[in-house]
């Protein structure tokens, strides 16, 4: 799949995230790279064959204090390889790219990973998937 068709497809899994999200969100880059490197994998203690669908970097909204600005934006990393093998057809693609955007922006928002689970769970319901399928 080419870069360009992949990032349309990541527009379309941005209208699909809940809108508590998706209205809230300030200085937040979302960048597409093809995967993440051997060094961010042994990093993050990630395996093969395991790996990342994304990442987010940054300082979660609930860590900044009174003084925190004039910083760049926060960053979530799309890793369009991985995506892409764990998916069957563009539909799939851009439910899993839902499911990664919310997990990120989970951390984003400074969410517990139970929130972000009852998140994922409730999106899941939504798209027609069932919770703990890649």
């Amino acid at each position: 799949m080419t870069r360009q068709r992949f990032e349309r497809l990541v527009g379309e899994a941005i209208r699909t995230i809940p809108p508590e999200f998706r209205d809230r969100l300030r200085n937040l880059a979302i960048v597409v790279e093809d995967e993440p490197s051997p060094d961010l994998l042994e990093e993050m203690e990630i395996e093969p064959p395991d790996t990342l669908f994304g990442l987010y970097q940054g300082t979660p909204l609930t860590e900044r204090g009174w003084d925190f600005g004039n910083s760049l934006p926060d960053r979530i990393t799309l890793f369009q390889f991985p995506i892409e093998d764990a998916s069957e057809g563009d539909a799939d693609v851009v439910v899993t790219i839902g499911e990664t955007l919310i997990h990120e922006l989970g951390h984003y928002f400074g969410l517990s990973d139970e929130e972000i689970e009852a998140i994922e769970d409730r999106y899941w319901r939504d798209h027609g998937r069932e919770a703990g399928e890649p």
